[in-house]
């Protein structure tokens, strides 16, 4: 089982991990947990929307771009809050 995956540097440690490919193109989906520390960077970082992608578990290795995502809470600027994360990133 994949325990985590690396968006450009940044390595999340996640809850569940989904491969398949679709035509031709590699697709994951992730569900992860972020804390209200987190959150800031956590959000910065998906908002750029295409990154350099690595599941070092499996040896993969992708440039790929956010076509699904959705998380548990609006705010987590609310102190010791967590909500889940659940993104899709498709191989460009």
């Amino acid at each position: 089982m994949v325990h985590s995956i690396v968006l450009d540097d940044t390595e999340i440690e996640v809850k569940h991990y989904d491969r398949k490919t679709e035509e031709g193109h590699q697709v994951i989906s992730i569900i992860f947990d972020v804390t209200s520390k987190e959150y800031h960077d956590i959000t910065v970082l998906l908002y750029k929307g295409t990154f350099d992608i690595r599941v070092p578990e499996e040896g993969l290795d992708f440039r790929g771009t956010i076509i699904n995502y959705s998380t548990s809470l609006d705010n987590l600027y609310e102190e010791n809050q967590t909500g889940e994360f659940r993104v899709t990133l498709q191989e460009v």
